[in-house]
């Protein structure tokens, strides 16, 4: 007999998923059958025996099919139902409850995949607010969730990025847009650690900072403190900002792009250090590990945390296939008793592939490397542990012995 419209039966591995809180359905998990409602419509998930598993809505330009709302048969989640406002509450509750009073200015206030919403963020920088929408399905949802922004928080201003996923591809990201309030500053300045920086809300690839790697950052500022650290893939310069405050006897950031280093030098005189403190070299991570090592040229604390991909003047580097060569070069030039400080934010890399990438990474170079402190994403990036996709950031410490 055929399931009828509106619901749609899944097999018993996907089911499982479900039931242990994964928020995703793909696309293939139907078999033959297509979802057909439009994009934001509420479908029903049943087992192979026709029983309740979720309700989740149709993003009809995704790969992910179905995202789940909810696992009970008697909840109604519609838009306008308050129950996404209430979802949201919470999400702030948790927050301040977590980080407390000297909360940094910079911090995730709403993870949908684990809160609610699948396929939406709610970030704030300093009094504004960015909503990153990943999936059309969840803009159903739009007025609700921007009315208990506005209620709960009163900010300056709300920005929004749609950066959905077609089945064809990815678009060209998309700036932020203005959907409330007043106009934002080129430059809204965030805190963390007695350290500001300037993001620029509006960017259509990145603010200029990534508040989930606060740990990372926090655990390399502990151990700068009369070292020399190379910052690799430095962007903005946020691990060299926070390595100076901490002390560190001389900063050296790497990066292709020339703006980036303007940027990190704008972000030391912001948190009152002097720009000069910092060597900027924009050049490849790789290539210029190979220069540092032909010269014998070394460091106490090496910091890597590349991007999952990227276009270098070299050659594509891919955290996926590259990390060990990377572990090696940058194992390479440093001193005994030497740290290195290695992450990734690939989900599709776990932290197996982390520990194997730098075991490998020694064996190339013939060093000995051993994990010290391991991190992950702070408090206000939650993850439920039926979705291990949400448990994408990884940041090891090592030392080389």
């Amino acid at each position: 007999m055929a399931t009828r419209q509106g619901v749609y039966r899944l097999p018993d591995d996907v089911a499982r998923r479900i039931r242990l809180g994964h928020p995703w359905v793909y696309r293939e998990a139907f078999g033959t059958r297509k979802v057909t409602e439009p994009t934001g419509s509420l479908v029903e998930l049943v087992a192979s025996n026709r029983g309740f598993l979720a309700r989740g809505y149709v993003d009809g330009d995704h790969p992910v099919a179905v995202r789940v709302m909810t696992r009970r048969a008697d909840e109604r989640v519609h838009p306008g139902a308050g129950v996404v406002a209430a979802r949201f509450a919470r999400a702030l509750q948790l927050r301040w409850q977590l980080l407390g009073a000297q909360r940094p200015t910079a911090l995730r206030l709403f993870s949908g995949e684990t809160e609610g919403l699948p396929g939406v963020t709610v970030d704030r920088y300093g009094d504004f607010v960015l909503v990153q929408w990943l999936s059309r399905g969840a803009m159903a949802w739009r007025e609700e969730i921007y009315q208990a922004i506005a209620a709960q928080l009163a900010p300056r201003g709300v920005y929004e990025q749609v950066r959905t996923r077609s089945l064809g591809g990815r678009a060209a990201p998309a700036p932020g847009v203005k959907v409330a309030g007043v106009d934002a500053p080129l430059e809204v300045v965030v805190e963390e650690a007695d350290c500001r920086f300037a993001v620029d809300i509006t960017a259509p690839v990145g603010v200029g900072f990534f508040p989930d790697m606060r740990l990372g950052r926090d655990a390399v500022a502990r151990r700068a403190a009369e070292r020399r650290v190379l910052n690799l893939f430095s962007y903005t310069g946020a691990f060299s900002v926070r390595a100076a405050k901490a002390g560190a006897a001389e900063v050296t950031a790497v990066d292709t792009a020339a703006r980036a280093h303007a940027c990190a030098r704008r972000n030391f005189e912001l948190s009152g250090l002097d720009p000069n403190r910092m060597e900027t070299v924009a050049a490849d991570a790789c290539k210029t590990l190979e220069r540092y090592a032909d010269r014998r040229r070394s460091f106490d604390l090496v910091v890597c945390d590349p991007p999952t991909f990227s276009h270098g003047p070299s050659r594509p580097f891919s955290a996926t296939s590259d990390l060990a060569h990377l572990a090696a070069r940058a194992a390479a030039v440093l001193v005994p008793g030497g740290l290195l400080a290695f992450g990734t934010n690939a989900a599709k890399v776990s932290l197996a592939d982390v520990d194997r990438a730098i075991a490998e990474g020694a064996a190339l170079s013939g060093l000995d490397l051993r994990i010290i402190e391991r991190c992950g994403l702070p408090p206000d990036f939650p993850v439920h542990p039926g979705f291990p996709e949400g448990n994408y950031l990884k940041f090891v410490l090592a030392v080389k012995v």
